[in-house]
C-alpha cells in the first residue's frame, strides 16, 4: 500500500507570493514531484484551441511527455505492480470505440467479482503490429485470479503478470514504475503516431477516484526544496533531472526527481 504521511507535511514551507522563489509539486504517494522557479509577475499561458498551436509537432510531444507523467504518477502512487493484456479472437476488433466499450464492461464485471468495491487501475489500447486490429494493456495492484479475468473479459484471450528480475531492493513501487513505463510507451505513440491517433477518445483511463493530488513544498533554491522532500521520505532522490544538463535550455530553470524503491 501506498506510503501515508501525516506528520511532516505541515512543516512544508507555504507558497510565498512576492518575488521569484522555487515551487515543487510533490505527489508523496507516488514518490515523486518536479518543480521551477516562479514570480510573482510571470505571464499566464495564453489558451491555445487544439490544432493551433504554432508548432504542432513540438506541441503533441509535449502533450504526450504530460500524459506518461500523470500515469506514472498513477500508477506509482497506486503501486499497479500487475500487467496484463486483453486480446480479441478469430479477426479482432477494429473499432477504436467498441473496444473502449468493451474495456468499460470489462472493469465494472471484474469489480463485481471482486465484491463491488471499486479499486484503481489503468488501460491502454494498442493496434496490432499484424492486422488483428485492437488489444488492451492494463495495469492493477492486487492479485486478481485469471479465472475471473477471462470471465469478465469474455472476448478472447488475457494474460497477467506480476513484474519482477528487479534490483535486489525493489519493491512494490519500482515494480509499478515498470508497469507505467510499459504503459506510457503505448500512450506517447498516440500523440505522434497519426496511425495510432484516434481524435475524441482517451488515450488510456483509470479507476477514477484514486489519482494523487499535490503537496506544494517552496524554498530559495533547487537545492533548497529537495532537502526538504528528501527530509520528508528520509533520503536522497533514488533518481533526479536538472534543466541545467541541458544545453540550450530556453524556459524557466526546472527539476524532477523521484524517491524510493
Amino acid at each position: 500500500m501506498p506510503t501515508v504521511f501525516t506528520d511532516p507535511l505541515p512543516r512544508l514551507n507555504p507558497l510565498r507570493r512576492s518575488g521569484p522563489r522555487w515551487t515543487f509539486s510533490l505527489y508523496v504517494d507516488a514518490h515523486e514531484g518536479g518543480g521551477t522557479i516562479i514570480s510573482a509577475s510571470r505571464r499566464t499561458p495564453e489558451y491555445v484551441a487544439r490544432g493551433f498551436a504554432a508548432d504542432p509537432e513540438r506541441a503533441a510531444i509535449e502533450a504526450g511527455r504530460r500524459a506518461r507523467a500523470r500515469l506514472r504518477r498513477y500508477c506509482a502512487a497506486n503501486r499497479l505492480n500487475r500487467l496484463g493484456t486483453l486480446t480479441y479472437r478469430g479477426d479482432g476488433c477494429h473499432d477504436p470505440e467498441v473496444v473502449r466499450e468493451h474495456l468499460g464492461e470489462f472493469f465494472r464485471s471484474l469489480r463485481t467479482q471482486l465484491g463491488g468495491e471499486a479499486f484503481p487501475y489503468v488501460w491502454v489500447p494498442e493496434w496490432h503490429k499484424t492486422g488483428h486490429g485492437l488489444h488492451a494493456h492494463f495495469a492493477v495492484g492486487r492479485f486478481v485470479q485469471r479465472k475471473l479475468i477471462e470471465q469478465a473479459w469474455g472476448h478472447g484471450f488475457v494474460h497477467i503478470k506480476l513484474l519482477g528480475n528487479l534490483p535486489v531492493g525493489s519493491g512494490s513501487l519500482s515494480e509499478a514504475r515498470v508497469a507505467a513505463g510499459y504503459l506510457s510507451k503505448y500512450v506517447a505513440k498516440t500523440f505522434t503516431d497519426p496511425d495510432a491517433r484516434v481524435l475524441g477518445l482517451h488515450r488510456y483511463d483509470v479507476g477514477q477516484g484514486f489519482q494523487p493530488q499535490p503537496v506544494v513544498v517552496t524554498g530559495d533554491s533547487a537545492t533548497d526544496v529537495l532537502a526538504q522532500v528528501s527530509s520528508i521520505f528520509g533520503g536522497e532522490p533514488s533518481s533526479q533531472w536538472s534543466s541545467s544538463t541541458v544545453e540550450d535550455w530556453k524556459a524557466p530553470p526546472a527539476i524532477w526527481a523521484q524517491w524510493g524503491r
